[in-house]
């Protein structure tokens, strides 16, 4: 194929799949094949929506090796393997899309695929093992599946998928395909554990909360609605969605104009207090994070883009609008240098530097709890390992955190 032509297959390719919600912000990586030694990929750290073919890299399949100033993805070794061990393929996607994500914290193959899934996917789709993002031992554990089974993906431990084509149209239906061979595979296993008919991920939701809310020790907090806000100078604003904001002085609490004070102010006046690098803060109840805030227990990192941006844990705590300066610390306590906290039956709080930053973390807090929530159903799920999960947390931090992504 032509470079140039592959270059803008792959541009193209990146727009598409941001559209169908099957990768987000940059998070993964794509790559098409130029010849039998060459291909291009992606780069690293740079958003999908703006990439021209100037950034788009051509890489050695042989040893890595590239020419130019701009970085390829880190995980280009992932795609350099499924070009050797699949003459056939002229395709690869990187995802952490989320149903595959949720799977991937089992560490189980899915067997027995069949219909129209399996004639895009093949009858099996393997689990590889862990490894750190972009380190070799990743790259062996995809390598492994792939040898072990003919499927056209590969679900990647703690982290995503690969998903691998003839064609770039080719690899697209193996991720949408993917996407649902997953759901149905959670869905499965929840109606086998509560003996329901439940073949989508919202049974799959409802189940669970029910299951939390029926235990002995369930004590249920006081909800109440969310506000998103934002640190402007000394004051910050805080409002519910289409309500006119309040504007708070940072150092007193007291209001100084906008409009009427929202119940959670106060968390959001403790937290800005005891943080300072955070401006802007958002509050997410979306249904997966409130089912896991309702088991109102610290979430371990499951995913590793969870340690990496929300932390190596997110603890959970009370707020009681009926209290808000003692609940309200007890808030700020347990977010302490994280950039998430769950708030008992009442989502999660997620905090950044600016507005882009806190949409991230927003959106892997929900990627985070949908996979809980698949977990749920399983009896022995590890998380990452403490050291693993702190060290991909200040490696994030230390290199990434400036950037749109990986």
């Amino acid at each position: 194929m032509d470079i140039l032509e592959a270059k803008e297959l792959v541009i193209r390719a990146g727009h598409e799949l941001l559209e169908a919600g099957l990768i987000v912000r940059t998070w993964g990586n794509i790559s098409c094949r130029v010849n039998d030694k060459q291909f291009v990929i992606t780069p690293s750290g740079m958003a999908y929506d703006v990439l021209t073919p100037d950034d788009i890299v051509l890489v050695n399949i042989a040893d890595l090796s590239y020419e130019g100033d701009v970085k390829p993805s880190s995980e280009k070794g992932i795609h350099a393997s499924c070009y050797e061990l699949r003459p056939n393929i002229n395709f690869v996607i990187h995802t952490h899309q989320k149903n595959a994500s949720v799977v991937s914290t089992l560490g189980l193959d899915i067997n027995n695929i069949d219909g129209e899934d399996a004639e895009i996917l093949g009858t099996d789709v393997p689990c590889a093992s862990y490894g750190l993002p972009g380190q070799p031992k990743l790259r062996q554990g995809v390598i492994g599946a792939l040898e072990r089974s003919t499927s056209k993906a590969a679900i990647m431990k703690h982290h995503g998928a690969v998903c691998l084509g003839e064609s770039y149209e080719d690899a697209f239906a193996v991720a949408n395909a993917l996407e649902r061979v997953c759901e149905k595979f959670i869905a499965a296993r929840c109606a086998e554990v509560s003996g329901k008919a439940i073949d989508t991920f919202c049974g799959v939701v409802d189940y669970v909360t029910d299951v939390f809310k029926s235990g002995e020790k369930y004590k249920p907090a006081k909800e109440f609605a969310p506000c998103d806000s934002e640190r402007k100078g000394n004051c910050f604003f805080v409002g519910e969605e289409g309500k006119q904001a309040a504007i708070i002085d940072t150092k007193s609490g007291a209001w100084v104009g906008g409009g009427e004070i929202p119940d959670s102010a106060d968390m959001h006046w403790a937290i800005y207090k005891k943080r300072e690098d955070v401006k802007f803060i958002r509050h997410t109840k979306n249904d997966f994070v409130v089912a896991m805030s309702r088991k109102g227990k610290t979430m371990k990192p499951l995913l590793d883009d969870f340690a990496q941006l929300c932390g190596p844990v997110v603890k959970c705590a009370v707020f009681n609008p009926s209290s808000t300066l003692k609940t309200s610390k007890k808030v700020a306590r347990a977010l302490g240098n994280k950039n998430a906290v769950l708030v008992k039956d009442n989502g999660a709080v997620c905090v950044a530097g600016n507005q882009y930053d806190a949409e991230a973390v927003e959106l892997v807090m929900e990627k985070a709890a949908k996979t809980a929530v698949g977990a749920e159903l399983y009896a022995d799920v590890k998380p990452i390992g403490k050291i693993d999960a702190h060290l991909m947390r200040i490696i994030y931090k230390m290199k990434y955190s400036k950037k749109a992504g990986k």
